[in-house]
């Protein structure tokens, strides 16, 4: 399917070391030049870490991809990630507060968010290359975003996003949710580069 083939590109660019992607990878050229201080901090108050956000990116495709869309298990729930992430939290962190973000960038295993961003794209990958017309174009059941509830994805304050998600068809979650959302925090990571005075490329 040309959509499909359309989005596997765009999501391998999104990653690193997933292949596809045209050999491009945002996320590599997001963090180049970035040490570890940069990496756990904020540039100024009202911005995420850099850190925070490869984990919210990847929480939230985890949560999208394998328990809306392929009804299946989420990686994190696999090979002892959520100890090895160091974050204690299973949500995909929207709504924290200043307080919250400071801390997981602080306590969070900067290697196994990498690690844990590749495995979750990976699984993307083939997800999204098996998924039917059907899937696309169907609408997601209640029943999907209740699993991700009952899985804790959704803190005190992010409510709102299982609403969002409610009704919806595949397409719009793969488009939306993995896709743009990702693009979207990867625009915010240009302009964290640019406070720090790193060129972006």
């Amino acid at each position: 399917m040309v959509f499909q083939e359309v989005v596997l590109g765009q999501h391998a660019s999104l990653h690193a070391g997933i292949g596809g992607g045209g050999g491009f990878s945002k996320q590599e050229a997001a963090l180049r030049g970035m040490g570890e201080a940069q990496l756990r901090g904020r540039p100024r108050a009202g911005f995420n870490s850099p850190a925070w956000l490869l984990w919210h990116m990847a929480r939230i495709e985890d949560v999208v991809a394998n328990l809306l869309l392929a009804d299946g298990v989420q990686v994190l729930d696999g090979d002892d990630w959520a100890a090895r992430l160091g974050v204690g939290r299973r949500d995909v962190g929207t709504g924290m507060d200043d307080a919250e973000v400071d801390e997981l960038g602080a306590r969070i295993d900067l290697g196994a968010t990498l690690a844990y961003r590749r495995a979750v794209g990976a699984r993307t990958q083939g997800i999204i290359a098996a998924l039917s017309p059907d899937t696309l174009a169907g609408i997601v059941g209640a029943g999907r975003v209740g699993r991700a509830r009952e899985s804790g994805a959704f803190g005190p304050r992010a409510g709102w996003v299982a609403e969002a998600w409610e009704g919806r068809t595949g397409e719009f979650l793969l488009g939306y949710a993995i896709i743009g959302h990702s693009f979207l925090h990867f625009g915010e990571l240009d302009v964290i580069r640019g406070l720090l005075g790193l060129e972006n490329r």
